[in-house]
């Protein structure tokens, strides 16, 4: 089949140029995702309130249907825009140039003829229900790879060489022999290249490398909150919340301050008569003046031999720690 580009160049032989055969594979992949739910649409729309009949029952005769039909409306595209254009002069009109858009009218133009009577019915296009169940008959269709995102792409390859008219998403040049096709592949813009990160089979044009690589799910990156780690960007959040020594923490005494949470050793000693005070403030709820309670703060700080009460980092093990200072102290003799 013969693909339409919008400049063929000049021949400089006899017999047809030879064209450049590669496409934007992120734009490949986009219009390929429209293809699933596009059947579902029409699987349900054609089925509801049908007994007999369920989407599954119906898939693999409407697919070839829907594929059939966009193939021929995208082999006619161009000539049916240029009557278009000619009809709609004198007004504001015009046909659409995004494929994405090009390839959607097909596939409701497609679904319109396919609906059954509650299938036609305003109410029911609108439903939250049918939303519902094409969303669950696009999961069953990917479960059961009913139709697999290659074969896909295969067809979209051909739709997008169609449709885009301004040939922003596939490569135009045409050459007359072989041997010249072979030297522009090999700098094509376009020519698929493998993700060079470890883990990624992706593969991507050229010229949307660097787009995919700020997206990488398996690119190495630095800790965000500049830890010492390295790690995927895809346990990047998890380890941001879960385990990063950097994430912020707030005091677990109560205080006003915040900090990454490998600080907290530092602020714990930092601070620690102002936790004491927090603490002997509950353990001595009456009976003790702000300045009883500060003296016996700092009597405890030096009754520590052990560092016992810099260590304790929460409130509940600085409770129990204090607790046992102010027993010992208790059962010596003062001096």
């Amino acid at each position: 089949m013969d693909l339409p580009v919008a400049d063929p160049g000049t021949e400089r032989g006899e017999g047809p140029l030879l064209q450049c055969p590669y496409c934007d594979s992120e734009a490949m992949h986009k219009l390929a995702q429209l293809l699933l739910p596009g059947l579902a649409a029409v699987c349900v729309d054609g089925t509801t309130g049908d007994l007999f009949r369920k989407p599954s029952v119906v898939a693999v005769e409407l697919r070839k249907e829907m594929v059939d039909y966009i193939m021929q409306r995208s082999d006619t595209f161009i000539a049916d825009a240029l009557i278009e254009s000619e009809a709609n002069q004198e007004t504001e009109n015009e046909m659409p140039e995004d494929p994405f858009e090009i390839v959607s009218i097909f596939m409701d133009d497609f679904s319109s003829t396919k609906r059954n009577i509650i299938g036609h019915v305003s109410g029911w296009l609108l439903s939250d229900s049918r939303e519902d169940k094409i969303d669950d008959f696009v999961q069953e269709m990917e479960m059961t790879r009913f139709w697999p995102l290659d074969r896909r792409e295969a067809i979209v390859e051909v739709l997008l060489k169609n449709v885009d008219l301004k040939t922003k998403f596939h490569c135009p040049e045409k050459y007359e022999n072989e041997e010249r096709l072979a030297d522009h592949k090999e700098q094509c813009s376009f020519r698929p290249v493998s993700c060079p990160n470890d883990g990624c089979r992706a593969k991507v044009s050229v010229r949307c490398m660097q787009d995919h690589d700020a997206a990488c799910p398996f690119k190495v990156l630095q800790c965000e909150q500049n830890c010492e780690k390295r790690l995927l960007r895809r346990d990047m959040d998890r380890h941001c919340v879960t385990v990063c020594s950097m994430r912020p923490m707030k005091c677990p005494f109560g205080c006003d301050s915040s900090f990454p949470e490998c600080d907290l050793e530092k602020h714990c000693l930092e601070f620690l008569q102002a936790h004491l005070l927090k603490v002997l403030k509950v353990i001595h709820k009456k009976g003790r003046s702000e300045e009883e309670l500060k003296e016996l703060a700092q009597k405890l700080e030096k009754y520590d031999e052990h560092g016992k009460l810099a260590k304790a980092q929460d409130a509940r093990p600085l409770t129990n720690v204090v607790k046992d200072l102010e027993a010992k102290m208790k059962g010596e003799p003062s001096s």
